[in-house]
């Protein structure tokens, strides 16, 4: 998998739990998708979803 450039993820919206982005994605009117940057470790979203593997749901 590609890593995130910095550049991109500093201009990004950061979330320090995986709840408070979920709370960001519920509330909006876009189809928003969570997840952990490989640079920084904290949460960002993406509307974008190609290429991207999608999360098992948990049992």
């Amino acid at each position: 998998m590609k890593r995130t450039r910095q550049s991109i993820c500093a201009r990004k919206a950061s979330y320090r739990s995986e709840e408070e982005a979920l709370i960001v994605v519920r509330r909006s009117d876009w189809q928003l998708r969570m997840y952990r940057c490989d640079r920084c470790r904290l949460f960002h979203l993406t509307s974008r979803t190609k290429g991207k593997r999608r999360p098992r749901p948990r049992d």
